[in-house]
């Protein structure tokens, strides 16, 4: 049981770094994309989270309010 716990931990980061990477890539990432990061975010990993979205924010002459509200709820 416990080996079971272990893969799927790491099934969760490995998925969590490919997309977190693509969303780093991507300058219009999708909403379903960052909607699957926020459910696979352990409350640990959420402050680096809010910290990229915020330096999306902060780039953005014109921030999209979808990228600002999804700030607000990790609030």
């Amino acid at each position: 049981m416990a080996d079971q716990e272990t893969q799927r931990y790491d099934a969760r980061k490995e998925l969590l770094r490919a997309l977190l990477d693509k969303v780093q890539a991507d300058q219009y990432p999708s909403a379903t994309m960052l909607d699957t990061i926020e459910s696979l975010l352990e409350p640990r990993e959420v402050p680096w989270y809010a910290e990229e979205l915020l330096s999306r924010i902060r780039e953005d002459q014109f921030p999209s309010i979808d990228m600002i509200r999804r700030v607000e709820n990790l609030i």
